[in-house]
């Protein structure tokens, strides 16, 4: 629950400000100025804030995480369960055709992991020191078949362009409503003289509100993305490691100490119930060794 709030949160924090900088800049003005007609200065605006902010934090996913979760690159295997890894993640990238992923390995108690990058050639697999301690070496081989699967389907670049139209979408539609109340307040005024009070309020409310059903959106797509990351996993590793690894995993309960911006990419994600699940990032391990079981 603290995590579905937290993510709101943001979500609603990065509309807000946009709606703000909109507004400072005289954005909102300048395409008004050139009328809805064409909605050409709009789009570009919303295309370069909604496209452009979202492939930024792709083309930094791999510094950010390393710098949040203070994950160390094996460079020089140190001993032998790191050399172990290495080779695993290299036997697994090529069965999957993708280039070599940096490896890494970051500090934590819980069973957990994560796939990051810009391309499919040029990610970030990271395992948990609690991955390692806790599961057994057909588990950990399975966990990285995991991860990368999110890399060899191209689950970060998609996730990025659904997240970048969907912004755009936001952006453009609370300005079009924002703009037609405004008109509405104001007695039917002529659009290119201005934005008035209404249109700025509008504009942020709608932006929260569209934003909560985008979010819906792009956690329905990470969601998907599991469980084809999980068939690929067996895939990689085989089906019994796959079920057992997402079995194990179930004694997490729940828990992540990675940062919440990263924790859509983990292995697994946090519980919720009722109408709180349109905000999951992952499904449910139950549902997950269901869907894997069913396919056998």
């Amino acid at each position: 629950m603290r995590r579905i709030a937290l993510f709101l949160l943001t979500n609603i924090a990065v509309l807000f400000l946009l709606s703000i900088v909109c507004h400072l800049f005289g954005v909102d003005q300048w395409a008004a100025a050139r009328g809805y007609g064409g909605m050409t200065g709009l789009l570009i605006f919303a295309a370069v804030f909604g496209m452009g902010g979202a492939f930024i934090s792709l083309a930094m996913s791999k510094w950010m995480a390393k710098m949040s979760t203070g994950a160390r690159v094996i460079e020089q295997p140190q001993n032998e369960t790191e050399r172990w890894l290495v080779e695993t993640v290299r036997r697994h990238a090529q069965n999957a055709g993708i280039g070599m992923p940096e490896v890494a390995i970051y500090d934590a108690p819980e069973m957990n992991a994560f796939a990051t990058g810009m391309t499919r050639n040029s990610s970030l697999v990271a395992v948990s020191t609690g991955l390692l301690q806790q599961m057994d070496r057909e588990q950990v081989a399975a966990v990285l078949g995991h991860e990368i699967g999110h890399v060899a389907n191209g689950d970060m670049v998609t996730l990025t362009l659904i997240q970048g139209v969907l912004n755009t979408l936001v952006i453009v539609a609370a300005r079009i409503v924002g703009r037609l109340v405004d008109s509405w307040l104001s007695g039917g005024r002529d659009s290119r003289e201005g934005t008035g009070i209404g249109y700025f309020v509008s504009v942020m409310v709608l932006q929260l509100v569209f934003g909560l059903f985008a979010s819906m959106i792009v956690m329905a797509f990470s969601r998907w993305r599991e469980f084809r990351a999980d068939a690929a996993g067996a895939k990689l590793a085989g089906r019994g490691a796959m079920v057992s690894a997402l079995q194990r995993l179930q004694l997490n309960h729940g828990e992540s100490t990675l940062p919440k911006t990263m924790a859509a990419f983990g292995i697994a994600g946090p519980l919720a119930q009722g109408l709180q699940r349109l905000f999951m990032s992952h499904p449910p391990l139950d549902e997950r060794i269901a869907a894997l079981q069913k396919a056998q």
